[in-house]
């Protein structure tokens, strides 16, 4: 099959014809419809975060299942499905406690099968699974558990951010912040996550949703899922912004969706009192970000991280089919390019210009 192989930072992935074992025991195989192009991949094709290589990239996908490995009950070939970047042990402490999307059993194996073996390989070389997903290819081979079955088909575009972006960011403001209604948001950081975010907080009815930005076009396409105000961050302290539209108090919730310590730290500080900071994008390797400890303790603020958003992959992502397919999640709107797969170096070029809304690589 075919598959964009990452092999060295900062250069081009390649798409070349690999090889794909079918699937063991507790495995599903998908013929991949679309997938999401995610700034979490660009973060290891920069060298921002290791990952083993050589190594398929592509954690934000949908399909139809292939076929099934021995003891698969909960999908069937021809089954529409959502994969999942943690495909949870269901047996592992984090697990038990209720919080499948910080498994320790998949964090322990990472780019590997459960097994500690890849499926993927092109003659003798071994070629790594991103998030146990690497669906930047015609198939993928997946844990069941990994394998979210879609309870009424929708677009495969659609349902390829179902998992990752929607989930992480609605997440975040339902599961993780837990945002109430009324209440005062400022979004740092207007991609693909940052308007998820940005609708969850318009689903539990916030009052004034700001969007900070530091492109124009993203700020003005914030407003199509629910910003209310807007503030442009190249031009004039966002703190300083965001205080003035919240009467000198600031935000009670605030969500840092960039990944960055400078974005952290201004999401932090345009938090006001008894505030709730949820930090949502992954920063560089190494990132620190200063924060004023006095203030922390004298205004009880809360800082927080939240992966995934906190979701439940297999309970919550067919609750966001539903939402989408009632019309209040605003996904037609987020997918905005399509691409084929021998288009993705293309794909990861116009999001580094800063291209508004989503791209997704979409197969036949």
């Amino acid at each position: 099959m075919k598959a964009a192989v990452f092999y060295e930072v900062n250069q081009p992935l390649v798409v070349e014809e690999v090889e794909l074992d079918d699937p063991k025991a507790g495995e599903v195989m998908v013929k991949i419809g679309a997938a999401g192009v995610c700034r979490s991949d660009r973060h290891f094709m920069h060298g921002d975060a290791p990952i083993a290589r050589p190594v398929v990239l592509g954690h934000e996908g949908a399909g139809t299942v292939e076929k099934v490995g021995p003891g698969v009950t909960s999908v069937h070939p021809g089954d529409q499905v959502i994969l999942s970047f943690v495909p949870a042990c269901g047996l592992c402490k984090s697990c038990l406690e209720g919080h499948s999307n910080l498994c320790d059993s998949h964090a322990a194996t990472g780019p590997f099968m459960y097994d500690g073996t890849t499926r993927l390989h092109k003659g003798d070389q071994a070629i790594h699974h991103m998030g146990k997903v690497a669906c930047f290819a015609e198939y993928a081979v997946v844990p069941e558990t990994g394998c979210v079955p879609v309870p009424s088909p929708i677009p495969m575009d659609k349902a390829a951010m179902i998992g990752c972006c929607v989930p992480t960011g609605v997440g975040a403001v339902l599961f993780s912040a837990k945002v109430t209604p009324g209440s005062t948001v400022a979004v740092v950081g207007c991609g693909g996550v940052g308007l998820n975010v940005i609708m969850g907080a318009k689903l539990v009815n916030a009052a004034k949703i700001i969007a900070v930005d530091i492109r124009e076009s993203q700020l003005e396409f914030a407003m199509k899922f629910g910003a209310t105000h807007s503030v442009n961050a190249s031009d004039r302290d966002p703190v300083a912004q965001v205080k003035e539209l919240t009467g000198g108090k600031g935000a009670d919730y605030t969500f840092e969706v960039f990944g960055s310590a400078d974005t952290t730290k201004a999401a932090y500080d345009m938090c006001g009192k008894r505030g709730t900071v949820t930090v949502v994008g992954i920063a560089p390797v190494g990132a620190e970000a200063a924060i004023n400890a006095v203030d922390l303790v004298r205004n009880e603020k809360t800082l927080r991280g939240t992966y995934y958003g906190s979701a439940r992959s297999r309970t919550d992502m067919p609750t966001m089919v539903d939402m989408y397919q009632s019309g209040k999640l605003n996904l037609d709107d987020l997918v905005v390019r399509h691409y084929s797969l021998d288009q993705i170096n293309e794909a990861y070029g116009d999001m580094d210009k800063g291209e508004v809304g989503r791209g997704a690589i979409v197969f036949d």
